[in-house]
């Protein structure tokens, strides 16, 4: 099973965008910020919080960072025109990260005071290896100023364990990942190169320390057994559920979202939206060969 995922992975290239496209409806709320309010509508009245991402990073031109900019001033007026229970996520090289540090934080503190306006929050998702400390910088400095922003770590990565030492010396809003980029082994904790499992125990330190340290926990995970982990581990130090919730994908592991949410937790649904759903897609399931496995097979009724 496991081969088959992967060659369907590496297939992807190779599958028309039609195809894609119609595999990504599940994944993605659609292309305009309409069809993405009328979805975390439904989700809202089903039960779970939401993140709003405008999908697209790494963009090349001043103006298309400023572009970026409007489009998340629109969501979090269309967040408050619909009272909606979703807060934000960027990616800073969506801001101009990569060519234009200075406007990517212009950017981004923009959109924080934007959202403090709307009494909402910004995540900052975490990037590759080659962003980490420049988005770590970027983090630090609006927190300064403000209350309202949070931050992705990788657990897969050894620095973690020095980044989340240095964050939490004073209590913030982390959302711990395992991680999805594609990186040289020598950033990565043993093991995690060939078995994600093996960055279960590295998450659930980091978890740990953010629980102790009496930080925000955003648990961002599909993986069964870890969820369980996390909630021993609450249970075990005293957390209360308003310390922490569960984060996941739009459309993948429902009935375990549903399991969770249904036991008390608190669980977010990542709802991306936007002109780029074939570079989404695409990325998805070349990160994630199982879900490229279960789209291929659901496509042809196995």
């Amino acid at each position: 099973m496991q081969f088959f995922n992967v060659l369907m992975a590496r297939a992807i290239p190779f599958v028309p965008r039609a195809i894609i496209q119609k595999l990504s409806r599940r994944y993605i709320a659609g292309a305009t910020l309409g069809e993405a309010v009328a979805r975390v509508k439904q989700l809202n009245a089903q039960g779970f919080c939401v993140t709003l991402d405008v999908l697209g990073e790494a963009v090349c031109t001043p103006h298309q960072a400023e572009q970026t900019a409007l489009d998340y001033m629109q969501v979090l007026e269309a967040i408050r025109a619909n009272q909606l229970d979703a807060s934000i996520s960027i990616k800073p090289t969506s801001l101009g990260l990569l060519f234009d540090r200075q406007q990517c934080e212009r950017l981004a503190e923009r959109i924080v005071e934007a959202a403090e306006g709307c009494n909402n929050a910004v995540c900052i998702d975490m990037e590759d290896v080659h962003c980490t400390t420049k988005e770590i910088d970027l983090f630090t400095r609006l927190r300064t100023d403000h209350d309202n922003v949070g931050l992705a770590l990788q657990a897969y990565l050894k620095r973690t364990y020095e980044d989340v030492q240095l964050l939490t010396r004073k209590p913030a809003t982390l959302r711990i990942c395992k991680g999805i980029y594609v990186e040289e082994r020598s950033h990565l904790v043993n093991g995690a190169w060939h078995d994600r499992s093996a960055i279960n125990t590295h998450f659930l330190a980091h978890v740990r320390h953010c629980f102790s340290a009496g930080s925000f926990v955003a648990v961002a995970t599909h993986d069964g057994v870890l969820i369980e982990h996390v909630i021993a581990l609450a249970q075990e130090l005293g957390i209360g559920t308003r310390q922490f919730e569960f984060q996941m994908l739009l459309g993948v592991c429902e009935p375990l979202r549903d399991k969770v949410s249904s036991m008390g937790f608190s669980v977010r649904i990542y709802v991306p939206f936007g002109s780029d759903w074939y570079g989404y897609s695409t990325r998805r399931l070349n990160e994630n060969p199982a879900i490229a496995g279960h789209l291929a097979r659901a496509l042809v009724g196995l």
